[in-house]
């Protein structure tokens, strides 16, 4: 063969490639899953258990909401982190790059490792608890399991997201991908509602007192800045949205989420407050419009 017809071939080959594989290709495709999936090496077996478990959430979600969004899943290292997002996020926080792309730690990291209390400082009861619920195989507390969670938080905004539903409010967008995080926990995985639960009690529970911002007004106006300058801030907010999905899914059962989908498809107009009260009433259910009306009575509590 000439050498000009095989370089020709070679060039053919290449533009061939999707554009997303010649992106990703110095990571390691993991094939026949829902997402497209690439993880740095060294992380086969870490990458295949999330991406199964994002698999059977997507499929759910998808069930439950009626669309299909398209997703690429990238499980990093440290090294590769950097590389592959440009958002400013700390190392072990599940995030989106854009609209489709989910980015997952794939190693244990000092970000997880900062949330664990010192056991001998706490009742006896939550520390038992705790160990339950974060401890990992070779008998070390982990957030690993909670953070992973968060993945399919993420995933659930993937859906709004590329659905083009108007959330009118940052902080409902929230709350509906903590609502569709819980119900599939509760639905799909009951085994790991501890690990779900107890991290945003403990925080809900030490109190408000040292956060500057508590309001949803606040978190709507300065979303951004509270996630980049106040990030503990940030998660009192998110530890509030879980416990709050999970009084929703408790009050509502496994339709919730599909109800607050529904009701916000027909809204794309930007809302005023009272008129947003009234479709989360009327229209979603009931639990959210309370969760909005007693948001600053329980912040006191």
């Amino acid at each position: 063969m000439k050498p000009y017809i095989l370089l020709s071939m070679v060039v053919a080959l290449l533009l061939a490639q999707p554009a997303e594989a010649q992106q990703y290709k110095q990571l390691h495709a993991l094939n026949n899953h829902k997402a497209q999936v690439y993880y740095s090496a060294g992380h086969a077996d870490r990458a295949n258990t999330i991406a199964t478990r994002v698999d059977k959430a997507m499929s759910y979600y998808q069930q439950l909401l009626g669309f299909k969004p398209t997703v690429t899943l990238l499980i990093l290292s440290p090294d590769d982190w950097t590389k592959y997002t440009n958002v400013p996020v700390v190392y072990g926080m599940p995030h989106y790059a854009d609209d489709k792309t989910l980015v997952m730690a794939a190693e244990d990291n000092a970000f997880w490792k900062s949330f664990i209390p010192p056991l001998d400082q706490l009742p006896q009861d939550l520390s038992d608890q705790l160990k339950s619920a974060y401890q990992d195989e070779k008998g070390n507390l982990s957030m690993q399991p909670f953070f992973d969670l968060l993945a399919l938080h993420e995933l659930g905004h993937a859906f709004h997201f590329q659905a083009g539903l108007n959330m009118q409010r940052k902080w409902l967008g929230e709350l509906f991908a903590n609502t569709l995080l819980h119900t599939y926990v509760a639905e799909k995985e009951p085994k790991s509602l501890p690990a779900l639960t107890l991290f945003p009690q403990m925080v809900v529970g030490s109190g408000a007192k040292e956060y500057t911002y508590t309001s949803l007004h606040d978190v709507d106006q300065r979303y951004d800045e509270i996630g980049q300058k106040h990030p503990k801030n940030y998660g009192w907010y998110q530890s509030r949205w879980h416990m709050a999905a999970g009084q929703i899914y408790d009050a509502g059962g496994k339709l919730v989420s599909r109800q607050l989908w529904n009701a916000l498809k027909s809204e794309e107009k930007k809302l005023n407050d009272h008129q947003l009260l009234t479709v989360l009433e009327k229209q979603a259910h009931k639990s959210y419009a309370d969760m909005v009306k007693n948001w600053d009575r329980d912040t006191k509590l």
